[in-house]
């Protein structure tokens, strides 16, 4: 066997053994909602969805680890990370569909949906009416969100593989390595985020909002989630109180964890020098000055009633939430208000947060770079510039390379928007409506206008399906684990044919 191939057999095998462990450990997860099973001991026929899945999920784990052929865990290399995030968000999808297709809620292709809005922290849904399926699914809903958010690098790192993992870390995209030791710094995130989640519970609940729904709300507004117990989703409750408290966990949850450790630490002086902060609070801010004046009158009869209703659904599409307080349907005689929405939804929140989109960090940088170009332009002096941007509390320089990346990475993201529009439109939906739409799946974020419903034809199903799971995995590593899959099989076919 010659070197390379036994590095392409080594890499199979390191792929295998890890999502089999994943998996392995899955079948915990599918079994969670089950808990609920005390409050709601009427609902115990639905627990066979749940146990069947997880029996077939830990089948699957256990089998992918004999067959790997390696009892323990190998160092991690991108190369596999990239493989192993692309196998574990694919079969985590299709396992959590499981249930919504054993107990005949949804059929396959709006299961998957629904499961891949849930990991991908979207919140579109193929459900009508929430109020009618079993609670215990609301829960499942809501553990997807609030997983998928921190990810599963996070929560295998953190738990099961440890320090030998830091490939999974840099393949799925997080760039926050807060500590010198990866296994350390992904508790640290996991303590963050689960804090911010008993918090937010606790914050709506004394709102005046059922333990049930603040439950429920809390997991999925922290996740950047927005799938909702309710059909009118946050706005169903028109309290005033709910709305400044899950306005404040979206925007914790579109915040990077980097940036949250440095506050945690108290270091005020680092956390003012991350642009990121500025720049998200800024927009959202300032849209929300040019919005509202043009909805008094046409939506809302009051300037008081107009600032809150539009500052809700501004926050909710910047940090990729999806939570509404009001029927989007009726801005088709708002277009400025669902033009707005449909930019800040690609903008997004920050990088390493729940949120998904283009990214407050990329727009910075590529706003510094612009900047500071135009400048030397003007100088007279040639200037050697070396530009500073922090991260949490790190100092980074902006580099030809970094900005290559993030020009490649907007590149792919406008096609892959563009070619999701165009098939939106060839279904007969306009403009507006499917660029609204789409962004909101590709983005991660979850507002609706309308479109997404279960009676929908197979092939707007499945494109909206496939932007959800490009946007939150960012395109670059699924076409990197697709090339490195395809190479690796013609090495192996190859070899046999020998």
């Amino acid at each position: 066997m010659s070197d390379y191939l036994s590095v392409v057999v080594r890499r199979f095998r390191i792929v295998l053994w890890n999502v089999g462990t994943l998996f392995t450990w899955f079948s915990a997860i599918l079994l969670f909602p089950l808990v609920f099973l005390i409050f709601y001991p009427e609902e115990i026929h639905y627990a066979l969805g749940f146990v069947e899945s997880a029996v077939l999920s830990f089948i699957f784990g256990i089998a992918m680890k004999l067959v790997s052929g390696i009892k323990e865990s190998h160092v991690i290399t991108v190369q596999e990370g990239a493989v192993i995030v692309l196998f574990s968000w694919i079969f985590a999808i299709f396992f959590s569909a499981l249930p919504f297709i054993f107990m005949k809620i949804l059929n396959f292709s709006q299961a998957v949906f629904e499961a891949t809005s849930g990991w991908t922290t979207t919140g579109l849904t193929m459900i009508t009416d929430v109020t009618k399926i079993p609670r215990i699914f609301l829960v499942w809903r809501s553990t997807m969100q609030f997983i998928g958010g921190a990810g599963f690098a996070i929560i295998m790192l953190a738990t099961l593989i440890g320090p030998l993992g830091i490939g999974l870390y840099s393949a799925e995209g997080r760039v926050d390595n807060i500590l010198p030791n990866i296994k350390q710094s992904a508790k640290i995130m996991m303590i963050i985020y689960t804090t911010y989640a008993v918090f937010g519970f606790f914050a709506l609940w004394i709102s005046g909002m059922p333990p049930f729904d603040a439950f429920n709300h809390s997991l999925t507004a922290l996740a950047t989630g927005g799938f909702s117990t309710r059909n009118g989703s946050i706005g169903e409750f028109n309290n005033l109180k709910i709305e400044v408290v899950t306005i404040f966990l979206m925007f914790l949850g579109a915040t990077g964890f980097g940036i949250h450790y440095t506050l945690w630490k108290g270091n005020i002086k680092a956390f003012l020098k991350n642009g990121e902060p500025w720049l998200l609070f800024s927009t959202a801010f300032l849209m929300t000055l040019l919005v509202f004046p043009q909805t008094i009158g046409v939506l809302y009869k009051s300037p008081s009633e107009g600032f809150r209703k539009t500052l809700f659904q501004i926050v909710s599409a910047i940090t990729g939430t999806g939570f509404s307080t009001v029927n989007l349907s009726e801005w088709h005689v708002f277009p400025l208000g669902l033009f707005v929405l449909t930019v800040l939804m690609m903008l997004g929140g920050m990088m390493d947060s729940t949120a998904g989109g283009l990214k407050q960090f990329r727009l910075f940088v590529l706003g510094k770079v612009i900047f500071y170009t135009i400048v030397d332009f003007v100088n007279p002096k040639r200037i050697v510039r070396k530009i500073e941007v922090w991260k949490g509390e790190n100092v980074r320089y902006i580099n030809p390379s970094m900005v290559k990346d993030m020009l490649v990475f907007f590149g792919i993201y406008f096609v892959a928007y563009f070619i999701g529009v165009f098939i939106l439109l060839s279904y007969g939906y306009s403009l507006s409506d499917s660029m609204f739409e789409f962004s909101s799946a590709m983005n991660g974020v979850g507002l609706s206008i309308g479109l997404t419903a279960p009676d929908d034809p197979l092939g707007v199903i499945w494109t909206l399906t496939i932007g959800m799971f490009l946007g939150r995995l960012e395109f670059i590593v699924i076409l990197y684990a697709i090339m490195r899959i395809i190479k690796d099989l013609r090495i192996l076919i190859s070899s046999s044919r020998r």
